[in-house]
């Protein structure tokens, strides 16, 4: 490829060090050789043409910083996941402060129909003892069951009746109930679950008692839906991607991912810091970069700063030049395009043709 007017000017039959090397021989002149860091172009440029001045393609090394804080992402998977107490916090304050059972404080209901019913039937009931009625004639003349004339009876007062039978019952869940809010605010809310977990603490009622109890609170404390715990492709995109190309969303999970894992978090800097020399072509600086990159633990990226060790001088080149070889990579994708136009059954001569011609028709 020419890299100043991006039209390719020869199709070569293989990668190999010596085709590479005596292409470069014949033709004579060349001063600029952009190149991936592959050995065998590295070597071919400096035998055929020694005086060029190697640039390594920027896509690929930052493709290779991305594969590295991928490792280390997969390194810290484990607390790529938000902890379980992240949400339950809002809700246990709320289950502390809010008043779930819907009556309050015993006491005699003193309105209603139940209410009303009782104090006319206890009424009833006390005429009829003041004019020596029996019991169970009274029970003939109000329509009443003989217990519940019983009780009438021997009530002083119709509030008698109207505390803890109908109003302030405890119930036997009551003991339970703080370990089924703790439960609930960690994200458990199958009642079945809850149920056998009480069971097992001694808890002697049904099951249809819990039911009911979770539905109560699955009306008063709905959860949301827990996130999905981000993928390592995920956070390894959100770490190598520019800040202002992400969503809120995703700014705010990576912060807290970050919080919760320093590793990351010195990642994220020195990826950071790698993309502004980049981009502002300060590739005089990668010496200072890869010695703070060094003096941290993070294995993954030692062996990328190894990478650019190895071919040091075409890489400050690729971070401090304006060339780059991304036309030749969009070549190769129309090469394959064509191969696969072709079935794959045209030789190399008629695709060499084919790419050149190409080229000269668009010139």
């Amino acid at each position: 490829m020419d890299i100043e007017t991006r039209q390719p000017i020869d199709l070569l039959p293989d990668r190999t060090t010596t085709t590479v090397a005596r292409w470069l021989t014949d033709h004579p002149g060349v001063e600029v050789i952009c190149r991936d860091r592959s050995t065998a172009f590295a070597e071919a440029g400096r035998i055929g043409a020694p005086e060029a001045v190697h640039v390594a393609d920027r896509w690929h090394i930052w493709s290779n910083l991305a594969e590295a804080v991928e490792k280390t992402v997969v390194q810290h998977r484990a607390l790529l996941r938000e902890p379980h107490d992240s949400a339950a916090t809002p809700i246990s304050a709320a289950m502390k402060t809010m008043e779930l059972e819907p009556h309050a404080a015993p006491g005699p209901r003193t309105a209603g129909r139940l209410s009303d019913r009782i104090r006319e039937q206890h009424a009833a009931v006390h005429a009829l003892l003041g004019k020596g009625v029996g019991l169970r004639a009274i029970g003939r003349d109000l329509g009443l069951a003989r217990n519940t004339v019983r009780r009438l009876a021997y009530s002083a007062s119709p509030d008698e009746l109207l505390v803890g039978q109908w109003t302030g019952r405890t119930s036997i869940l009551d003991p339970y109930k703080p370990h089924l809010h703790q439960r609930w605010a960690e994200g458990c809310t199958v009642a079945r679950r809850l149920f056998e977990e009480i069971r097992a603490r001694g808890y002697p009622g049904g099951e249809s008692v819990v039911k009911k109890y979770v539905h109560r609170l699955r009306e008063a404390f709905p959860l949301d839906p827990p996130r999905k715990a981000p993928s390592v492709r995920d956070v390894t995109g959100w770490l190598t991607r520019h800040p202002d190309r992400l969503t809120d969303d995703q700014v705010q999970r990576l912060k807290e991912i970050l919080a919760r894992c320093p590793a990351l978090d010195r990642t994220a800097h020195h990826v950071r810091a790698f993309a502004e020399l980049m981009n502002n072509r300060q590739g005089h600086d990668l010496d200072q970069w890869m010695t703070s990159v060094k003096a941290d633990d993070l294995p993954a990226l030692h062996t990328f700063v190894t990478g650019l060790s190895q071919d040091l001088d075409a890489v400050v080149a690729g971070l401090s030049l304006r060339f780059s070889s991304g036309a030749v990579e969009g070549h190769n994708n129309k090469i394959k395009m064509l191969k696969r136009q072709m079935f794959g059954r045209a030789n190399f001569d008629l695709l060499r043709k084919l790419v050149l011609l190409s080229a000269r028709g668009r010139s």
